[in-house]
């Protein structure tokens, strides 16, 4: 029998573990991959850490008076900060197994582990930096209205109506192509939906089914006692001070402040419903509480994304069904509606070390680095294969938590 691995080289494990990978992810290939040339480049290397503008905002003029205003521009960090991998240590008799049956025994099975990591780090981190959320908490969507309703979300923060996308769990996937199958009108949808048991396109969006979708896990907090000062709000604030609370708050629960309200980015009027806010970092609650929450608040000026009124104290924080992620200690899935630019990730090209076996394959944004190295002692051929990379939520308003 030929050897197996001198027939099957480096740079066909990678490629074909990159096949495999790019086959089966969903939340990477829907996302903003603009920034993946940007690292480790020869000649612009910058230490892991990427600095992404953010978009400018502008006070528009009533008048001919003329009232200039400074551009201040800001950025986000994105760093490279993730390494996953997978480690085989194959041994010398391996080597006689056929193409096929290496393909079938170690490729497949590395290649849906590492992206099913890579995959779901992403997704668990990335949900968390989404403050809309609609629909009701506990209940799985399961119609049109709760597709359209995420919609309007993105449409109301202006978000392209183009390169939009659902991603949702198999049990949410089911329920949706139920409630929802009367109203399509092409002929290829109903058949996807009939025969494959999935949505190709619907509601302006183009819809994908993953299991790698996070649930997330509210704090124990009370969701009757808290609140807050809102003539306490000023420009700038990514803190809230809060009384009344108890229990605790995890990053990712969402909440809604009684006479806050969220407002067209351009216009600045105020919407009928309360902005959401999420927590951005764990917190257990005493008599007098901090919150870290996002999006920074601006009550005014170009960037004013909130409209206070009736400010005072007193003003209740809402957790529940009416605008905030539901029941204390309750646990729901994430299912998402986002626009391309919401999120972006990034690979990284490993370090090639001269006079080693090893060997970097890249394919459409994901890059792999494999080392073998030989062990004569115990008569084995360790591979390595690492994947490192880095994500951000660069625009989390053009994101939706999406439940029934």
């Amino acid at each position: 029998m030929a050897n197996t691995w001198k027939t099957l080289s480096d740079g066909d494990i990678g490629r074909k573990i990159l096949a495999r990978m790019k086959n089966q992810r969903k939340f990477i290939g829907t996302v903003n991959r603009d920034y993946d040339e940007e690292f480790g480049r020869k000649g612009a290397k910058n230490g892991g850490t990427l600095l992404i503008r953010e978009p400018n905002r502008f006070t528009v003029r009533s008048g001919e008076i003329m009232q200039t205003q400074d551009i201040a521009e800001s950025t986000q960090s994105l760093v490279m900060s993730y390494l996953r991998g997978v480690d085989i240590d194959i041994a010398s008799i391996d080597h006689t197994l056929s193409v096929d049956q290496f393909e079938e025994r170690v490729i497949n099975p590395a290649a849906d582990d590492l992206m099913s990591q890579v995959e779901y780090v992403f997704l668990s981190n990335a949900y968390k930096d989404v403050f809309n959320y609609t629909g009701t908490p506990a209940t799985t969507p399961a119609s049109l209205a709760a597709i359209l309703n995420a919609g309007a979300r993105l449409s109301q923060n202006l978000a392209p109506t183009n390169d939009r996308s659902v991603l949702m769990d198999s049990v949410a996937m089911a329920a949706t192509v139920n409630g929802i199958g009367t109203y399509f009108h092409k002929a290829s949808e109903i058949e996807k939906g009939f025969s494959d048991g999935y949505i190709g396109r619907a509601g302006g969006f183009k819809f994908y089914e993953s299991n790698m979708v996070p649930s997330h896990t509210n704090g124990s907090r009370d969701d009757t006692t808290p609140v807050i000062d809102t003539s306490t709000l000023a420009n700038g604030d990514a803190t809230i001070t809060t009384t009344g609370a108890d229990g605790t708050m995890k990053a990712g629960d969402v909440f809604t402040i009684a006479g806050v309200y969220a407002v067209n980015p351009q216009t600045k009027q105020a919407y009928a419903h309360l902005q959401q806010f999420v927590i951005t970092a764990d917190k257990t609650n005493d008599a007098t509480d901090v919150w870290a929450v996002a999006p920074t608040i601006y009550i005014s000026g170009a960037k004013q994304n909130v409209s206070v009124t009736s400010a005072g104290s007193g003003k209740a924080i809402v957790n529940v069904a009416a605008g905030g992620s539901g029941t204390a200690s309750a646990a729901y899935t994430m299912d998402l509606a986002y626009h391309k630019d919401a999120f972006t990730f990034v690979c990284a090209d490993e370090y090639i070390m001269p006079g080693e076996k090893m060997t970097r394959v890249k394919n459409d944004g994901l890059s792999l680095r494999i080392w073998q190295k030989g062990d004569q002692v115990n008569n084995t051929f360790p591979l390595r294969i690492d994947c490192r990379f880095g994500f951000k939520t660069v625009r989390p308003e053009w994101a939706v938590r999406m439940r029934g």
